[in-house]
């Protein structure tokens, strides 16, 4: 029997959701395929990546999963990790703003106000800044443009003072971008689609996200999730779950090349690998260095991508002397500081960190302060434990610290981003039938989206090679 080879260059969760769907659907439709995954590195995983030390289980990327996004829950109960989640603690989170904490308040979705009650009691902004955020209730809605940036939308609707102080803290920190270059359409739709149907976007959230149900319990659960023995636990379990020598690491595709019959992928060590479609789940910009002979890539080019470092720390309690009742701070845009957030990861994720011990982990890396990435451990330890003192008493150094750099590791989805990304797919369907572009530089950066987004990948090649 002559099989067909799909090749999916990229071994982070997308590549490896994608190879997963996709020997799940050959084996059930008995699919004469063969999948290989084609990986750069030494390692699968991409952003996602666990260490063990010391009794702490630290995570150098991602520290959770949203429990409400569908993809990532179906595909936990499909690998059958459901005995092994465990769920965030709840508790207060803080802004910093102009070198003082305040709670984030409860009646907001993603730091936009639910209701009134909780913009006219917040101590974010001022008294002058809640009336130009009420605004919102009578302005008219926008008109029709083709795309905006998130901030031109909030500062339009709510003001500057709320964007600055509550907004862009939350938007800006997941996508470590700037809010006055991403994209409305490509990043938070749902909100222009709110203001265009109920005149409001206060009012359309308090339609459609009404005040969930007060729990009874005592520590209800958290929104996130993750695993007993940290995030990679997916990763770890999706690669136990593909066939035998699927799988390819420290190999990278240096160029692909039609043929008549399919693609030829030249790889680094001199093979070539044959495939009759090709699944490209690599950031964006490493996709024209592989397809150098086609112009349509070239936009990817300019794609910005931003880089980010995080910094661990582990101190003994005794070491803390002003503790702070919560899970976490953002630190807005008006502050004098250079971390962008700092996570209690002991009060987050208890089961993380020993009896006794207390774990932060803090963020670097604002779109211009790109600097400070490049600095050294040192440098970047000292920097983070000065910013720190600020709010909280800390009177000893760390017993160690963990910092992992992620260098052009946050694709930048700017104003115009769909229109480009539909283009290049028109563009690469017409020319390069059968090749597929897809992950965090597209459709979604966060690991729900890049599962959806490999799912689909999965079923689009199936039908591609059916056809």
């Amino acid at each position: 029997m002559k099989y067909k080879n799909i090749v999916i260059v990229g071994g982070g969760i997308t590549g490896l959701t994608a190879a997963y769907y996709l020997q799940k659907e050959i084996k059930e439709q008995r699919l004469p395929y063969k999948v290989r995954v084609v990986e750069a590195s030494h390692r699968l995983g991409g952003k996602i990546k666990t260490m063990k030390r010391d009794g702490f289980t630290i995570e150098q990327g991602p520290d959770s999963l949203l429990a409400r996004k569908q993809p990532v829950v179906k595909l936990v109960d499909e690998l059958g990790l459901q005995d092994q989640v465990i769920r965030n603690a709840t508790g207060q989170s803080y802004i910093l703003v102009k070198n003082k904490l305040h709670q984030i308040p409860k009646g907001t979705f993603m730091g936009i106000p639910k209701n009134i009650r909780p913009l006219l009691s917040s101590n974010l902004i001022s008294a002058k800044g809640k009336r130009k955020a009420l605004m919102d209730l009578i302005l008219p809605r926008g008109k029709e443009t083709a795309d905006q940036s998130l901030g031109t939308f909030f500062r339009r609707r709510f003001g500057n003072e709320l964007l600055v102080n509550q907004i862009d803290p939350l938007l800006s920190g997941i996508h470590s971008g700037d809010i006055d270059e991403l994209s409305l359409k490509a990043t938070y739709p749902i909100f222009h689609q709110l203001e265009q149907e109920y005149g409001s976007v206060l009012k359309g959230l308090k339609k459609t996200m009404p005040e969930p149900a007060k729990s009874k319990e005592k520590n209800p659960t958290g929104a996130f999730f993750s695993f007993e023995n940290g995030l990679e636990t997916l990763i770890d379990s999706l690669a136990e779950n593909l066939d035998e020598g699927t799988v390819t690491v420290n190999h990278a595709v240096d160029h692909v090349e039609k043929k008549d019959y399919g693609y030829h992928l030249l790889l680094s060590n001199g093979e070539v690998e044959k495939a009759d479609a090709v699944i490209m789940a690599t950031p964006h910009f490493t996709v024209p260095q592989m397809f150098s002979q086609y112009d349509f890539f070239k936009p990817l080019e300019s794609m910005p991508a931003t880089s980010t470092a995080n910094v661990v720390l582990a101190f003994d309690q005794s070491a803390i002397k002003k503790d702070i009742d919560g899970t976490g701070f953002l630190v807005s845009r008006s502050s004098d500081y250079r971390i962008t957030a700092c996570t209690w990861t002991h009060k987050k994720w208890p089961t993380t960190t020993p009896d006794g011990k207390v774990l932060l982990r803090c963020y670097v890396g604002r779109p211009n302060d790109q600097s400070v990435v490049d600095m050294s451990d040192a440098e970047l330890t000292e920097m983070v434990l000065k910013d720190l003192r600020k709010t909280m008493k800390i009177k000893s150094v760390p017993e160690f610290s963990v910092i992992t750099r992620w260098k052009d590791a946050r694709p930048q989805y700017t104003v115009g981003h769909l229109e480009r990304i539909t283009a290049i797919r028109n563009q690469t369907r017409t020319h390069l039938p059968g090749v597929i572009l897809t992950g965090s530089s597209y459709d979604g950066v966060g690991i729900p989206d890049c599962i959806d987004q490999g799912e689909k990948s999965a079923r689009e090649v199936v039908e591609f090679l059916q056809r």
